[in-house]
């Protein structure tokens, strides 16, 4: 039984995440913190360049007070703002806007959920 409310939790936040999900393609745009979200220093996801976020810029995306929510997983940095499951920047009692690697690797959620959201960037420590 266990297994199935997992398994049923875990489907009804990938239909969130492909439901909701927008790729930003203006590389002309400012985030959060009042820099752009293109051009800047990183890799490219699908034609669309990113950029780097520390420890320190990663934390003005917690998801609140109308802040964008960002988590960081192996180095990749995922936008789950429109994430039901991340309403106010919290899931789980955890926090957008941190490195969850960690916790991530200890949850029941597989690669194939952080396939479904947005890559925003690459994190440096």
């Amino acid at each position: 039984m266990k297994k199935y409310v997992v398994l049923l939790s875990l489907l009804m936040l990938l239909g969130a995440c492909t439901a909701t999900a927008k790729p930003n393609t203006d590389p002309g745009t400012t985030d959060q913190t009042g820099g752009q979200t293109g051009g800047q220093t990183g890799g490219q996801t699908g034609g669309q360049t990113v950029s780097e976020y520390s420890t320190k810029t990663l934390a003005a995306f917690n998801g609140k007070n109308g802040a964008k929510a960002y988590i960081a997983v192996d180095g990749k940095v995922y936008d789950v703002t429109n994430v039901a499951q991340w309403k106010n920047g919290g899931h789980k009692g955890y926090t957008a806007g941190v490195d969850l690697t960690a916790a991530f690797a200890n949850s029941p959620h597989t690669a194939s959920l952080l396939a479904t959201l947005e890559v925003v960037g690459t994190f440096v420590k």
